[in-house]
């Protein structure tokens, strides 16, 4: 059995491509320019999700298929329907020309095409994306399920992944090494989270278990945190005591209107942005990952300071702190 990791990449497919290598699977991976370090054997394709002709060839002879990439900034809608709708599109109908995915079609989608909730989103509500990112990730969903009928498709929904390598929670660790935490005023805002090796572990497990066909998944913790929360365990990591200050949300929001128009004058994508400041204002991101134990057996058991912690050992070990 042959699987593709399209995004291999990134953060989790870097940590998903290194544990299919370990149990013997055989990995072909498919990346953007020149890949990072992947373990020996690993065949490369190069190429984007958007390129019919690089998807022909990297679908060709596998059997299963994990579906990661996609963009998480962007400063106009465009930005993500493209790669993450019409990207996912693309990938499914290459699969169907290459008679591959027979085994499995596993869609990384995620908790924004859910939408924000403080009770938990559980999987049979419907989709209620908040921003253009969970826009997106929701009409991936419904695209690749569109497929069931000849392909085995799955979705697993992460919350926000935790780990080595994360650009996404880079933000608040530099803040945190400056000694600064921000309070977001308007109350506490619960968020649901998981650690990224656990993530790739549930990823193997949608692969792998025949119950998860059809299915959505919530794959995250059990154990709950907040914003605030985040970058307390991120001081306490660090060693430091931060300084608390709050933030008004009407600062935030004008804070990400401007990082777009520097983003699309420069094309640099800033970790500031409008997408990003209706995230983190919504009432909470949380969801039940009850069907994921239950259906799949599934448990993501690392804790909040255990993975916070390897993460600051590894941006201090590579400078990025």
């Amino acid at each position: 059995m042959r699987a593709l990791v399209t995004g291999a990449g990134g953060f989790l497919g870097g940590v998903l491509v290194r544990r299919l290598a370990a149990r013997g699977t055989p990995v072909r991976a498919l990346v953007r320019g020149d890949p990072p370090p992947l373990p020996p054997g690993v065949e490369v394709v190069r190429g984007d999700v958007t390129e019919r002709e690089a998807l022909s060839r990297a679908v060709e002879g596998c059997d299963v298929v994990f579906h990661l990439a996609g963009v998480r900034r962007g400063a106009a809608r465009d930005d993500f329907m493209r790669v993450n709708a019409l990207g996912t599109r693309l990938l499914l109908e290459a699969c169907l020309a290459a008679g591959a995915a027979r085994s499995r079609f596993v869609l990384a989608g995620s908790l924004a095409a859910a939408g924000p909730s403080r009770e938990g989103r559980r999987e049979e509500e419907p989709l209620a994306p908040a921003e253009w990112y969970g826009e997106s990730k929701a009409e991936a969903e419904r695209i690749a399920f569109s497929f069931g009928d000849r392909l085995p498709v799955t979705v697993g929904r992460p919350p926000r992944i935790v780990g080595p390598g994360d650009r996404e929670n880079l933000f608040f660790f530099r803040l945190a090494a400056r000694r600064v935490l921000l309070r977001i005023l308007g109350g506490e805002r619960p968020l649901s989270w998981i650690d990224v090796d656990d993530c790739a572990a549930g990823f193997l497990a949608l692969a792998d278990r025949p119950e998860a066909v059809g299915e959505p998944f919530f794959l995250a913790s059990a154990e709950r945190t907040s914003v605030v929360g985040l970058q307390r365990e991120i001081a306490r990591a660090l060693g430091v005591r931060p300084r608390e200050i709050p933030l008004p949300p009407a600062a935030l929001r004008a804070a990400g209107a401007l990082a777009d128009l520097a983003s699309k004058a420069t094309g640099r994508k800033l970790p500031v942005s409008r997408k990003m400041a209706r995230q983190v204002l919504a009432p909470g991101w949380t969801c039940d990952p009850t069907k994921a134990r239950v259906r799949l057996g599934f448990v993501a058991g690392t804790p909040l300071s255990e993975s916070i912690e390897r993460s600051a050992r590894w941006y201090q070990e590579n400078g990025w702190l």
